[in-house]
């Protein structure tokens, strides 16, 4: 993908990506937010893009606020906790990263408030159902009716990225006039998915079994689309993942115009 030209333009919009907690030969702590992430948000939604480190120590909510136009919420191998949704802690429900729980949820509820935009990626799909009062399968292919979602264990990253099945969108709703076509092809890389809608979450697109693929929260002021697939694989490319971090970057760009 092409660089921005930016010579001949405003400022552009500056997007929070939110980082995931690694470590490095089991010593170095990092905070990473991967690259197609970060070139999704510069060459196809024209913001700059800057890791969020998930760690309440570090940041403050109301400074993400106050610093970002709006938030890439990113997909991650740890889950949301299950009792920020009111359950226990069982082995199918993974691997946490609790300080980036209490960062992205906090911070979802305030954009919608705010109407400041954010799309959900996987992960990010999931933490924007639970911040609204949602719940989550710990382990989708474990359902009855239910394909497997999760990546595949083996293969090359095209192989593992590949399009895997369909989402059809509601009829006239907001993905449905996004994308131009009521159904679309997608990858598939997770292992848990909405149980129970959030308060104001509404399911706009649905993979084959049933599983929910596509939402956005009910009279939001601002862009709050999530998805629970990866649209940041080819993202300049492909023709799904294209309008989604289109409209995603338009609506951060007049987020930054509105506030001067």
């Amino acid at each position: 993908m092409p660089r921005p030209d930016t010579a001949s333009h405003a400022p552009r919009p500056l997007i929070g990506i939110i980082g995931n907690a690694h470590e490095i030969d089991g010593r170095y702590s990092v905070h990473a937010g991967g690259a197609m992430n970060s070139e999704a948000v510069a060459m196809v939604s024209g913001g700059v893009p800057v890791i969020i480190p998930t760690d309440p120590r570090l940041v403050a909510v109301e400074d993400l606020l106050a610093l970002c136009d709006g938030f890439l919420l990113t997909g991650g191998r740890p889950n949301v906790h299950p009792s920020e949704y009111g359950e226990e802690e069982t082995p199918a429900h993974g691997a946490f990263d609790r300080g980036r729980d209490a960062i992205t949820l906090p911070l979802v509820r305030a954009c919608v408030d705010r109407g400041q935009p954010f799309l959900g990626i996987c992960r990010g799909f999931q933490e924007v159902n639970v911040a609204m009062g949602g719940t989550l399968y710990p382990e989708i292919r474990d359902l009855p009716g239910r394909m497997n979602h999760r990546m595949p264990p083996d293969g090359t990253i095209e192989e593992k990225f590949a399009l895997r099945h369909t989402v059809r969108f509601t009829e006239g709703g907001v993905f449905h006039r996004l994308m131009g076509t009521p159904e679309v092809m997608t990858n598939t890389l997770h292992g848990q998915g909405i149980a129970r809608p959030g308060s104001r979450i509404v399911i706009d697109g649905l993979a084959p079994d049933g599983t929910p693929e596509a939402i956005y929260v009910k009279d939001a002021p601002g862009f709050t689309l999530s998805v629970q697939w990866h649209p940041e694989w080819r993202a300049g490319e492909d023709p799904v993942s294209r309008p989604l971090f289109e409209a995603f970057g338009r609506a951060a760009a007049e987020w930054k115009a509105a506030r001067g």
